[in-house]
């Protein structure tokens, strides 16, 4: 397989990802192997219905799923393990030697997608394909849910016709070092502008925004003395944190040091009290050089507050609420086995479970509309339907065949996939449903699919 410079996954080398996998699919892979029961099999990642208060979800950790499937290996320490764990010689030496070889189809990050859209589409031996089932559900359903968290703050923010700043300050809120650095990594690609993370800085190139913090102005005999040292240290580039002791007094101390030392300093941070109203007091305080930065509970409800309240801000640094994705926590999204092949010829196949039943078959979507998005149209990937494909080649027999965007280039797909989205279904409160028609002739085929499955089950 050829290399791809994928940015790298922190603290956690291909080979330890090797194992990051839920042990029934090395069950099933062992099982698949033994039996030579090994078709191609085509595998389909998507969701079944949004969460709460989401008219959308922006797609998004497709890099990191390539270079997972790209670099996957299992080292000596990842075969000990399994062998300790009982699994045979034959399989462990079929392992060392693993190599993907099947395609990959896909929608780019910053695409918009709907329920029952594939994010995603696996086609290989299935034992292959099943390898790939947790980590993928992991990399694309994390990503893709901090983004569109993400989307609907910056979407707030451009209703008001500003642009003001968005920094992830979510970090420390993470569950975990690399939810924090993939956390940091979507929410750029769902449209914030930098954050505050030097990791997710170096390895991701997201730009990089920093302040103070209350201890730094503890630490010195006065809040005065504080700014100085700071202003002396970083100049022009100071923002000051204000609200330590009391906030309209820390916007004068702050507007007086800037003038006593001749800095045009860049402006002050709010992280408490009524952030709307304290806002106005301090703008009046500031000259106009001076940017507001506002923290502390940010997410799109308040932001929604804050501009109603008249609230006045140059920033916003979204925290706890942006990395966790704290009102939807999870978009469940599920890895599931579409197609496989029988006497040569790909077969569909579904599932017929109460509640969730699956469309068979490889499918593709197509979207429909210029300006505004008028609706998709869900179809098998062999239907000419028309519209625009949303989904395209990523991996073909192994080899990586699509070039990946820049950050920047997925975030501006993000902001120009916003402004086509129709303005009700991006409500952050009790959005509209965007239209998603299923074609004819994947009804048909769902259909058939689901007599002869009940028909050979005596149904």
């Amino acid at each position: 397989m050829r290399t791809h410079s994928a940015p790298r996954f922190g603290h956690l080398s291909p080979a330890d990802l090797s194992l990051f996998t839920d042990q029934y699919e090395l069950t099933m892979m062992r099982g698949y192997r033994e039996a030579e029961h090994t078709p191609k099999s085509t595998f389909s990642l998507f969701f079944r219905s949004l969460p709460t208060n989401r008219g959308y979800v922006i797609a998004a950790g497709l890099e990191q799923a390539i270079a997972y499937v790209q670099d996957l290996t299992f080292g000596a320490d990842q075969l000990a393990h399994l062998r300790d764990e009982g699994f045979p010689e034959a399989f462990l030496e079929y392992l060392a030697a693993f190599e993907f070889t099947g395609d990959i189809r896909a929608v780019p990050e910053g695409t918009a997608v709907f329920p029952n859209e594939p994010l995603l589409e696996v086609t290989a031996p299935i034992d292959q394909a099943q390898l790939f089932e947790t980590l993928l559900l992991n990399q694309i359903g994390f990503q893709s849910l901090i983004a569109t968290k993400a989307a609907r703050m910056r979407d707030v923010v451009r209703r008001r016709g500003d642009d003001q700043q968005l920094v992830d300050f979510g970090g420390r809120r993470a569950h975990g070092t690399d939810a924090g650095l993939k956390a940091a990594r979507a929410a750029y690609v769902g449209g914030v502008d930098g954050t505050a993370n030097e990791a997710a800085g170096s390895i991701f190139e997201v730009p990089v925004y920093g302040t103070m913090a209350h201890s730094w102005v503890q630490s010195f005999p006065s809040e005065r003395a504080a700014f100085e040292t700071f202003v002396d240290v970083y100049g022009e580039e100071a923002v000051l944190l204000i609200d330590t002791y009391d906030t309209v007094a820390g916007a004068e101390t702050a507007v007086a040091v800037a003038d006593e030392r001749g800095v045009d300093v860049r402006g002050v941070r709010l992280d408490s009290g009524d952030l709307a109203a304290l806002s106005q007091e301090v703008r009046n305080v500031l000259p106009e050089r001076m940017d507001v930065f506002v923290s502390s509970g940010v997410d799109e409800f308040f932001l929604r507050s804050f501009f109603e309240d008249d609230g006045v801000a140059d920033g916003f640094g979204p925290g706890t609420s942006l990395t966790t994705s704290d009102d939807a926590p999870t978009l469940n999204p599920v890895y599931k086995l579409v197609a496989a092949e029988e006497n040569g010829e790909m077969q569909p196949s579904m599932k017929l479970s109460e509640g969730k039943v699956t469309y068979p078959g490889a499918k593709r979507v197509h979207r429909f509309g210029e300006e505004t998005f008028q609706r998709d149209v869900l179809a098998g990937a062999d239907e000419a339907i028309g519209g625009r494909g949303l989904l395209v080649d990523v991996v073909t027999n192994g080899d990586v065949v699509y070039e990946f965007p820049t950050l920047d280039e997925s975030r501006e797909r993000t902001l120009a996939t916003l402004e086509r989205l129709p303005r009700d279904v991006r409500a952050i409160e009790d959005p509209a449903a965007y239209p998603v028609e299923v074609s004819e002739g994947l009804e048909s085929t769902a259909e058939r699919v689901r007599s002869e499955l009940r028909a050979e089950m005596g149904l």
